[in-house]
């Protein structure tokens, strides 16, 4: 059974979507219909997150995707809090390119612990997030990497 709960956030609330006892997706909006705010691990660890972007969390995820995706993501994982990596990096170094990446990231079901907001554009500039060029999304974007910066 699917089970949706809203985290409380500093840019606004979240959906967390559980799926038996695993993470499936994370709606950066909050515009799913959810329970109450709840303490569970879950809305801890992303507590903890929030305090310290150095958190590692450590939930149980379901992730759905096709081996491509899945490749990308393991890649977004290994991007340092506080850094960042181009498109046009990640293409290279999955051999891809930079539009393939994009559609991967807009494809992720868990931002935040799949960190696409580390991924911007060859010119520096910050990119898209979730197939948003502006917006909220984007302003969450530059929030969370203000945020993890915030530790240099």
């Amino acid at each position: 059974m699917q089970i949706c709960y809203r985290q409380l956030t500093p840019f606004g609330d979240i959906t967390l979507t559980m799926l038996a006892d695993e993470l499936v997706a994370i709606d950066l909006l909050g515009l799913q219909h959810t329970t109450e705010p709840t303490s569970n691990p879950i809305s801890q660890q992303f507590a903890e997150f929030f305090a310290n972007p150095r958190f590692h969390f450590s939930l149980p995820l379901r992730l759905q995707g096709t081996p491509f995706q899945q490749r990308v993501w393991r890649a977004l994982r290994t991007i340092p809090v506080a850094e960042t990596r181009s498109y046009a990096e990640l293409a290279t170094e999955l051999d891809s390119h930079p539009r393939a990446i994009g559609q991967a990231c807009r494809r992720n079901p868990l931002p935040i612990i799949i960190p696409c907001h580390r991924v911007i554009a060859a010119n520096g500039h910050i990119g898209g997030f979730a197939g948003a060029t502006q917006g909220r999304l984007l302003a969450i974007k530059h929030w969370l990497l203000q945020h993890e910066a915030s530790l240099i």
